[in-house]
């Protein structure tokens, strides 16, 4: 994901997430949408889809055995367990071709698109912080 994909922000929206307490928290959220929230970070928080949301944001439309060349270490069988969750939730459109042999293709729904931007904002949080990151956990390796 590239910085060029980022989202803009409204100041509206940043001055929100600023003024944001954490205290709030959840008493002020619709318990349906905590219950949604912590099932898809469950979800994301394997390794594969956010792999795959990544591979998919940047190389489009792939067939399955495509997808499988570019996630590397995915056996099959995880890599099918994990589009038939990502298609479930959205985020993911397989087409299927009537031909011989099948043809199958996946890429990201509008939903997944707008899951890709967000977690292109993990990246940039990445880039500026990588200094930082490194520093603290050469601090707590020398402390070990």
């Amino acid at each position: 994901m590239t910085i060029q994909n980022r989202p803009a922000f409204t100041t509206e929206e940043v001055a929100r997430a600023q003024t944001y307490k954490a205290r709030d928290y959840p008493s002020n959220v619709d318990p349906r949408i905590e219950s949604l929230v912590r099932e898809m970070i469950s979800g994301f928080a394997d390794k594969w889809t956010v792999v795959i949301l990544d591979t998919l944001w940047d190389e489009g439309t792939l067939r399955f055995s495509d997808l499988a060349r570019h996630v590397t270490g995915i056996s099959q069988k995880m890599l099918t367990q994990t589009l038939r969750r990502m298609e479930r939730d959205g985020l993911v459109v397989r087409k299927t071709y009537a031909c011989v042999p099948p043809k199958v293709e996946y890429s990201l729904s509008p939903l997944g698109l707008t899951l890709g931007a967000a977690f292109c904002n993990v990246w940039i949080w990445a880039i500026e912080n990588h200094d930082a990151v490194a520093a603290a956990r050469t601090t707590f390796d020398g402390d070990e």
